[in-house]
């Protein structure tokens, strides 16, 4: 399915061909996102990948940069996490060459001047305020906050309307020095490709460029807890959104699949526990999910719901129930089957562009360093037990792991961490 090479500056290729595509993806994914960020420079990564697109010593201009792909009909953006960044170019099989350039070009060659800097400063900061006023979305940052707290992990990826503002050109040189180098980039190439016997050798030349370094690694992230937390930010809604959820597994973890599988059981479907128990019968959410994340160290498992003001007390101790019934009691063998085959096919789905093929393979390369086909994934799925469940969801789902995060009208933090003290 791909064949992964190490050009002579360190830089890894990995090639996916995938004859029966109508596009050519080019994605470069860097080793680094705010995980890897000083409390003062919380930020600067996805500032960084804005400026990447302001213009290069071959492209002065932002106009100059976006029409190359635009003449061709390619699509093109860039992504910052908390420990990945990436920049691609999805185009026609015959102007794969030009998509390789491109981004060789807004990597190695831009130039962060700073009148582009000072002016992206203000896009940023209104950036922050959308958000800001997004609690659907905001609250998954108040989530985050309230695990890991003032550390890395617990920072927003966007960072702070301060830290944008004073962020300087310096600033980003020497972040480009520490981690934009070949060791910490991989090129993911996946789609129709026409010459693939000569891709190396053009991902050779226009990657060339690139410095060699070690980079910096990430600082450990603390997770430790011993009582149930809660994070409330006031702010008069209509309606309350929260996170509720547990500490999980980390990216290496043997579980991860365990935890994966029990939270496509509680909410990851529309037949799900919580999504039946919360909107089907009791009518107190249009939306609610559950989910996993996964990061080098750390990971979580989070349910979140928009509900209303007057509801929160109740859609709390709904969720909390789902929790306490999938820890305690024994799990249908025909629901967990159903959650396999659910997590089986929603990967299949999400695997049909050159695009997302060329994600899922990068990033496990990048972050892991080991690239798993979807069929052994799917043998990993498949070979997890109900003893397995069972023992994982006995790990997780203790009042020491327990934390919520809510925007919503309210002031009162101890009578959340009440409830979650008595609820599990």
């Amino acid at each position: 399915m791909f064949k992964k090479t190490i050009l002579k500056n360190g830089l890894r290729l990995v090639i996916v061909p995938i004859p029966s595509a109508q596009s050519a993806t080019v994605l470069a994914l860097v080793g680094t996102g705010s995980n890897y960020e000083t409390k003062e420079l919380n930020g600067i990564s996805h500032f960084l990948e804005h400026m990447f697109f302001k213009g290069t010593k071959n492209r002065p201009s932002a106009l100059a940069v976006a029409e190359v792909l635009d003449r061709v009909g390619g699509q093109y953006n860039a992504f910052t996490s908390k420990e990945v960044t990436g920049f691609y170019a999805k185009l026609a099989p015959e102007y794969l060459e030009t998509g390789l350039e491109w981004v060789a070009d807004i990597l190695l060659n831009s130039k962060f001047e700073e009148a582009e800097i000072e002016r992206e400063k203000g896009v940023i900061v209104e950036e922050i305020n959308m958000y800001l006023d997004m609690p659907q979305a905001f609250v998954g940052e108040l989530w985050e906050e309230a695990l890991y707290g003032d550390q890395p992990a617990g920072r927003p990826v966007i960072g702070s309307k301060e830290n944008v503002m004073r962020i300087s050109r310096r600033d980003f040189l020497d972040y480009v020095k520490i981690h934009y180098h070949a060791k910490n980039i991989i090129v993911c190439v996946a789609g129709k490709i026409p010459d693939e016997k000569e891709l190396a050798t053009k991902v050779e030349k226009y990657f060339k460029g690139l410095a060699a370094g070690e980079g910096s690694g990430k600082a450990k992230t603390s997770d430790s807890q011993s009582i149930p937390q809660s994070k409330i930010h006031f702010k008069k809604t209509d309606q309350t959104h929260l996170c509720l959820g547990v500490r999980g597994y980390n990216l290496f973890h043997p579980d991860r699949l365990a935890l994966k599988i029990l939270s496509a059981i509680l909410g990851g479907m529309m037949s799900s526990r919580i999504f039946i128990s919360l909107r089907e019968r009791q009518g107190l959410a249009y939306y609610v999910r559950t989910s996993c994340e996964e990061m080098l160290d750390v990971g979580y498992l989070v349910t979140q719901a928009g509900v209303g003001n007057e509801n929160v007390e109740k859609a709390v101790a709904a969720i909390m129930s789902e929790y306490k019934k999938i820890r305690d009691e024994k799990i249908p063998a025909e629901e967990i089957k159903k959650a396999k085959d659910y997590l089986k096919g929603v990967t299949r789905l999400s695997l049909e562009t050159s695009d997302e093929i060329g994600s899922w393979i990068g990033t496990q390369e990048i972050l892991r360093k080991e690239i798993l086909t979807p069929e052994e994934v799917f043998a990993k799925i498949e070979a997890t037990e109900a003893e397995d469940l069972a023992r994982v969801a006995k790990d997780v789902f203790q009042p020491q792991k327990l934390n919520l995060a809510l925007i919503g009208p309210f002031k009162e933090k101890a009578r959340f961490e009440e409830l979650l003290k008595s609820s599990l």
